[in-house]
């Protein structure tokens, strides 16, 4: 059953020290910025956070991270312009980074949410991003092992959710959001409209009520 929250604090409670939290979002698209917010009043602590980037400027992930809540990002992109919390962490020393090419950190979270226990691609084989990791030669071609990404947490962005949990995202809001919410153990989902059951078109729906165990409405 999908819990319909009063608030974003009720959403994130219980997310634990040592979690891995799955954060949605492309930068700042279908960032769920009021979760990341409650997630830093919450306190916990020692999280392995995996995301598209490494956040931006000084909100959201980036907030996260300049809290010192986290020990390591998994990501595809962790700099840009305005990656400055990330980069003066790592330059520092105080927190750990995992490169994953873009389409296999999707994957391997879609593997995570299919059940599959490990896939062979050819992106990043011969690269510092293969090493320590089985090769295997597949039609004279050589690929490498990559394994799933299971979260503790997922925290995401969508549009319009009905109270069974039911998700609707708008464009490019949705990027990574899906894959997440199948791959974690409990996906915390923040919301603009909520709806009730019969109000969504079947069709619309991407993310089915059954990866939603909490919804919050924030009016932002």
């Amino acid at each position: 059953m999908t819990l319909l929250c009063a608030s974003a604090d009720e959403a994130v409670s219980g997310i634990a020290d040592g979690s891995t939290v799955l954060v949605g979002g492309f930068g700042t698209a279908g960032m769920p910025f009021d979760l990341i917010d409650a997630l830093i009043r919450q306190g916990a602590r020692d999280l392995t956070v995996v995301s598209n980037n490494a956040g931006n400027a000084d909100t959201g992930l980036a907030a996260l991270l300049a809290a010192g809540q986290v020990r390591k990002v998994v990501c595809s992109f962790p700099r840009q312009t305005d990656s400055w919390v990330f980069d003066e962490l790592y330059r520092s020393g105080k927190i750990e980074l995992e490169v994953v090419p873009q389409g296999t950190l999707a994957e391997r979270m879609r593997a995570a949410g299919a059940g599959i226990g490990g896939f062979y691609t050819r992106t990043g084989v011969g690269t510092l991003l293969s090493e320590g990791k089985e090769i295997r030669k597949i039609n004279g071609d050589a690929y490498v092992l990559e394994l799933p990404i299971v979260g503790d947490v997922a925290l995401i962005s969508a549009h319009t959710a009905d109270t069974l949990g039911n998700l609707v995202y708008r464009k490019t809001a949705r990027n990574f959001a899906p894959v997440m919410a199948t791959a974690a153990a409990t996906t915390v989902v923040q919301v603009r409209h909520v709806v009730e059951p019969g109000a969504l078109d079947p069709e619309a729906v991407v993310t089915p009520g059954i990866y939603v165990d909490r919804i919050v409405r924030v009016p932002s």
